[in-house]
């Protein structure tokens, strides 16, 4: 009698795309455990990282937008499910292994900085060897969650370390995410833009109205019809040259217009003063930290420790932890 893992492994051979990573074909775990009787291997990978304390952190974590008044802004969190939506539904539409890409997705951002890239600037700056958002989400599902990571398959490793523009990732699963991201940040964050007053329609390049769409719905809509129309039956998954020429004019808009140069941004400064002072107080005093962080002091460095404990925190308890310890007390 075969189980139902076996029975959906059965499906994905019999029914997805030749490029699709099979679940039955994962390269494995760091740690090898014995198959579930009902979960794939990448299903479990998911259902990991959704359990995890880092992934329920993203809730309280910048997306672009530092303190937001108002419930509709989005968070860390709400950026990694849309995120997810974009990149299974390239999935599903091509015929790859929708979960695996959805296990990526769900990880990719785990390892960001408290207030946003901002955030993640000033550690790059400080720590010996640099810091990356996406370095340090590989570094928290094979090190840091629990004190002892969360033994993930490879693919989904691979697919969190690379789903930076720039990376490679080993499956096309991992680049659905890659492409998701980008088209889920860009889109969202012209919503947010407007919701605040920051942008209007009529202030986006023209060109980029006419051939993406000129509403939230539309631009999601007409990338990934794109990139299905380009990529359906093919080795890669990518949008149109002329798709994407006009994708990186509105990216390279926003950097221009709010990343760089809005009144929303006005508070980063404060922010990335919060983490330099954090980090500079912890490398003095790495004792204070928690053991499951210090315990890797002699293998990975007291900087990197000290960045350890800073990525893992929220917005609100970074401001917490400063107000703790550097803001006066009344006296009684």
């Amino acid at each position: 009698m075969s189980t139902y893992r076996e029975i959906v492994e059965q499906r994905e051979r019999e029914q997805l795309s030749p490029y699709a990573k099979l679940s039955s074909e994962t390269l494995g775990r760091e740690k090898p455990i014995e198959p579930c009787p009902v979960r794939t291997e990448f299903v479990r990978d998911r259902d990991r990282i959704i359990h995890c304390k880092s992934f329920r952190r993203l809730k309280h974590k910048t997306q672009v937008f530092l303190s937001p008044v108002g419930d509709h802004y989005r968070t860390r969190l709400t950026h990694t499910l849309e995120v997810s939506q974009i990149a299974r539904t390239i999935a599903r539409g091509l015929c790859l292994n929708e979960d695996l890409t959805e296990a990526i997705a769900m990880g990719h951002d785990l390892g960001h900085t408290p207030f946003g890239h901002s955030g993640e600037n000033v550690l790059n700056k400080l720590v010996p060897g640099g810091f990356e958002h996406n370095v340090q989400s590989l570094r928290i599902v094979e090190k840091l969650e629990n004190g002892v990571g969360l033994n993930l398959t490879f693919e989904v490793r691979d697919g969190i370390l690379n789903h930076k523009k720039s990376g490679h990732p080993a499956t096309l699963e991992g680049v659905c995410v890659s492409l998701a991201d980008r088209v889920a940040y860009v889109n969202h964050d012209i919503d947010d833009a407007i919701r605040a007053g920051l942008l209007t329609n009529a202030m986006l390049p023209q060109s980029c109205i006419e051939t993406i769409g000129a509403t939230h719905g539309q631009r999601i809509n007409s990338l990934i019809l794109d990139i299905l129309s380009v990529s359906s039956g093919k080795p890669y998954v990518r949008m149109s040259d002329g798709m994407s020429a006009e994708f990186d004019k509105l990216r390279d808009f926003l950097f221009a217009h709010l990343y760089h140069n809005s009144t929303a941004k006005a508070e980063e400064g404060k922010a990335e003063g919060v983490v330099e002072t954090l980090y500079k107080y912890y490398l003095e005093h790495i004792e204070l930290l928690p053991e499951e962080f210090t315990k890797y002091i002699e293998e990975d460095g007291p900087e990197r420790i000290a960045a350890d404990y800073i990525a893992c925190m929220t917005d609100r308890y970074a401001v917490r932890e400063y107000e703790r310890l550097f803001v006066p007390k009344d006296w009684v």
